[in-house]
């Protein structure tokens, strides 16, 4: 069980609270570069569990079990913490933008839901090509966005607005993620009402 793909993957959970302590102070930049460092390494730590475990062929069940339920916890603890501090906030529409973090947690713990659903049944839900380009978008973002409040000096002007290039990036790709979030979910919620009756 403790195999070096599950211990990256252990490692992912157990940091979560230190990037969260990171991530309260918005006016702390040190610890927000901190931050972005440490949001870096978890994603590169994403990346080589799973590759790790194909290529020995050391995919395990707790493996499986463990690595989304580990994005998830990262992200939604991310989420929560930017929006607590007012880092989901930019130009015309205030603090709408936390609607696009929303619609992501949403999403995620309904589809956690209908794979829960429909394990009993035997019905696997794998993840679509669109599903992947979601979680680029989602990872980008949030990264982009922690980058943003440790560099607030990084900014252009453009129509005499100015802004922050990586929180502006953050943002957008935010909501591009969670208009993929929206049609992958509705992907998934038609294979399970398929198997409902």
């Amino acid at each position: 069980m403790l195999t070096l793909p599950n211990i990256l993957t252990l490692s992912r959970i157990l940091t979560v609270p230190l990037l969260a302590f990171l991530l309260w102070w918005p006016q702390w930049e040190f610890g927000y570069g901190l931050a972005f460092g440490l949001y870096c390494l978890m994603g590169i730590t994403d990346y080589f569990d799973g590759y790790l475990a194909r290529s020995s062929g050391t995919v395990s069940k707790l493996g499986i079990f463990l690595d989304p339920i580990a994005d998830k916890i990262m992200v939604a603890a991310v989420i929560l913490v930017l929006t607590a501090q007012g880092i989901l906030t930019g130009p015309y529409v205030g603090d709408m933008h936390v609607i696009a973090g929303l619609v992501i947690l949403i999403r995620e713990i309904a589809v956690s839901g209908l794979r829960e659903f429909l394990g009993p049944l035997q019905v696997s839900v794998p993840v679509s090509k669109l599903a992947k380009w979601k979680t680029a978008f989602q990872m980008i973002s949030l990264g982009a966005l922690i980058l943003g409040a440790a560099m607030p000096w990084w900014n252009v002007l453009i129509g005499g607005l100015e802004i922050n290039i990586p929180h502006t990036v953050g943002l957008a790709t935010l909501w591009g993620a969670a208009g993929l979030t929206l049609v992958t979910g509705w992907d998934y919620l038609r294979v399970g009402l398929k198997h409902m009756d």
